[in-house]
C-alpha cells in the first residue's frame, strides 16, 4: 500500500513538473523569438526564418535605437518620472492607508472617505475631463503631467490598509503606552512590519509608471519631451522620408538592413531590461504583500 502510494505520488508530482515545464517553455518561447528578431536581418525576418536563434546576426536594430540622443534624454526622462510617482505614491499611500485603519471613534469621517476611494477606483472622469485638467493646471509638457493624475493609487490604499490591519494591535497599543505619537508609531512599527507589501505597491508603481506609454502622446505636445515609452512606440523606419530628405548610400544600406519588425522587436527588449532589472530584488516580496494585504480577517 505504501508501495503504491509513493508510486502515485511520483507519478502526480512529474506531471506537475512536465505541465510547469510546458508553461515555462510558452512563456519564455515567444521572447526568444522576439530577441532573435531584434538580431537578425530584415530579409530574415521578412522570410519567416527566425525561430528563437538569429539568422544573419545584425546589431542595426539596436543601433538606430541608442545612437538618437533623443533614446537617451526620453530614457532620463521616464527614470525621473519614476522616481517621482514613486516617492510621491508612497508619501500619499502610507499615511492615508494607516488613517484607513482607524475605527469611527478615532476617525469619525473614516466611512465617508472609504466610500469616495471605493467610488473613484470604480469611476473616473475619463480621458477628455482630465486632460482639460491638466491643460488648465498648465501641465502640459511637463514632468507633473505624467505623476501627478496617478498619484494616488487606490487599489495600493486599499491593499497597505489591510495589510496595516493584520498587524497586531498590541504592538500599537504597546507604542502608546510608551509614550509614543500616531507618527512615531507609523514609521517607526507599522511601516518596518509592512515592508512587503510596500515592495509589492513600489513594484507596481514602477512598472506602471515605466511602461505607461499613452500618457506621454496625450500631454506631451513636443517630441522632446517624450518618456521612453512614447519614444520607441514612435520609432519607426520610412524610406521614403530617407529619400527625400537626400539620404547617402551608405544610410540607405544601413537602412535596408532594417525593417520594422525587427525596430518594434528591439523597442521591446530595450523596454523591458530596466524591468528585468528590478524585478529579481522585489519579486520574493510580491506574493506574501500582495496575499497578506488582500484578506481581512
Amino acid at each position: 500500500m505504501v508501495e503504491n502510494r509513493s508510486m502515485h505520488s511520483r507519478v502526480r508530482i512529474t506531471v506537475i513538473y512536465i505541465i510547469v515545464l510546458l508553461l515555462g517553455l510558452s512563456c519564455l518561447l515567444p521572447l526568444l523569438n522576439i530577441l532573435a528578431i531584434s538580431l537578425s536581418s530584415s530579409a530574415a525576418v521578412s522570410a519567416n526564418r527566425v525561430g528563437v536563434l538569429p539568422v544573419d546576426f545584425t546589431l542595426t536594430a539596436y543601433n538606430k535605437i541608442l545612437s538618437d540622443g533623443q533614446f537617451w534624454r526620453s530614457f532620463l526622462i521616464s527614470v525621473v518620472r519614476v522616481v517621482l510617482c514613486l516617492a510621491l505614491n508612497l508619501a500619499v499611500t502610507v499615511p492615508m492607508a494607516y488613517a484607513m485603519t482607524k475605527g469611527k471613534k478615532e476617525f469619525r469621517a473614516r466611512n465617508i472617505y472609504m466610500n469616495l476611494l471605493i467610488f473613484a477606483m470604480l469611476f473616473n472622469g475619463g480621458m477628455i475631463p482630465t486632460y482639460i485638467l491638466v491643460r488648465n493646471l498648465g501641465l502640459l509638457n511637463s514632468i507633473w503631467s505624467l505623476v501627478l493624475p496617478g498619484a494616488l493609487p487606490i487599489f495600493n490604499v486599499i491593499l497597505l490598509m489591510n495589510f496595516f490591519l493584520g498587524i497586531p494591535r498590541s504592538l500599537e497599543e504597546a507604542a502608546l503606552m510608551d509614550g509614543a505619537n500616531p507618527i512615531q508609531i507609523l514609521l517607526r512599527i507599522m511601516v518596518p512590519c509592512a515592508k512587503p507589501c510596500l515592495a509589492t505597491i513600489s513594484l507596481f508603481s514602477i512598472v506602471g509608471s515605466w511602461n505607461d506609454f499613452f500618457s506621454g502622446l496625450i500631454y506631451m505636445q513636443k517630441a522632446e519631451n517624450y518618456p521612453i515609452m512614447t519614444y520607441i512606440q514612435s520609432l519607426n523606419v520610412d524610406i521614403q522620408e530617407l529619400l527625400k530628405s537626400g539620404a547617402t548610400s551608405s544610410a540607405l544600406e544601413n537602412i535596408t538592413e532594417l525593417s520594422n519588425r525587427n525596430l518594434n522587436a528591439a523597442k521591446i527588449v530595450v523596454a523591458v531590461i530596466p524591468l528585468l532589472m528590478i524585478y529579481p530584488i522585489l519579486q520574493k516580496y510580491l506574493i506574501t504583500g500582495i496575499v497578506m494585504g488582500s484578506v481581512k480577517e
